[in-house]
């Protein structure tokens, strides 16, 4: 029997889903910690973006901000911020998968409020409306695509990546993982390594398709993009 073989054997078991520390729990710990991540992303990413973007200034510095976060190894700050006040458990792991979300939060809310056409800002300041009322009621409804891919990106990001969280004891189903090396792979450990690394994927795959839909649903029909058709000409006959 391969790893693999072991590991679908492994997730077949009730009572590796249901002992305590068993995968149940972990992937409850895991969305816990992606939740919170994504949502400090968020609150960090969005407002920035949105500002930039309204004002029309900024973009070299969003790009910018964007490529430095992205090239901190996440695994570096996991390493770095235990030694902090923050300690070790899941505190930490929050801090540093939220700076790994940032980039697509905020890359893609400076690109949605810059996509709006400048004739419908120029329209909607014509008819008297405010920087604020245009955009509340004008920007951010015609932005909505880009922060909902943006989400969609960061979240699936933060939940593929929450797994390096067992090594500063985190939690989630990265110590699945991390249990199955310390048990050895001729023990029985490759198969719970396995197990582990599918619940992973399972989960940011299952995640993507969630927010893909959500993202489709807020998209107003009008600015879907549709299948190209091309027309077929009518060969003559003769």
């Amino acid at each position: 029997m391969n790893y693999f073989q072991e590991g679908i054997v492994w997730l077949n078991d009730p009572l590796n889903w249901t002992n305590p520390g068993g995968l149940l729990d972990r992937l409850v710990e895991h969305l816990v910690i992606s939740f919170w991540a994504v949502l400090l992303g968020c609150l960090i990413g969005w407002p920035i973006g949105i500002w930039l973007g309204h004002r029309g200034r900024g973009g070299g510095a969003v790009v910018t901000v964007a490529n430095l976060t992205l090239a901190i190894p996440t695994l570096a700050l996991l390493t770095i911020l235990p030694l902090t006040p923050l300690g070790f458990g899941k505190p930490p792991v929050v801090v540093a998968l939220a700076v790994f979300a940032v980039p697509p939060l905020l890359a893609n809310a400076y690109t949605g409020l810059r996509a709006v056409d400048p004739e419908t800002r120029d329209a909607a300041r014509g008819m008297g409306l405010s920087g604020g009322q245009l955009l509340r009621q004008v920007e951010l409804p015609l932005a909505v695509p880009y922060l909902a891919a943006g989400l969609r990106t960061a979240a699936v990001q933060v939940v593929a990546t929450a797994a390096l969280a067992a090594f500063v004891n985190g939690g989630g189903l990265g110590q699945i993982i991390s249990a199955g090396f310390g048990i050895g792979m001729s023990n029985g450990g490759g198969g719970q390594i396995v197990a582990g690394g599918i619940a992973v994927a399972l989960l940011a795959l299952l995640v993507e398709g969630i927010l893909a839909l959500v993202q489709r649903l807020v998209t107003p029909p009008a600015l879907r993009p549709r299948r190209s058709r091309t027309a077929s000409a009518a060969i003559p006959a003769g």
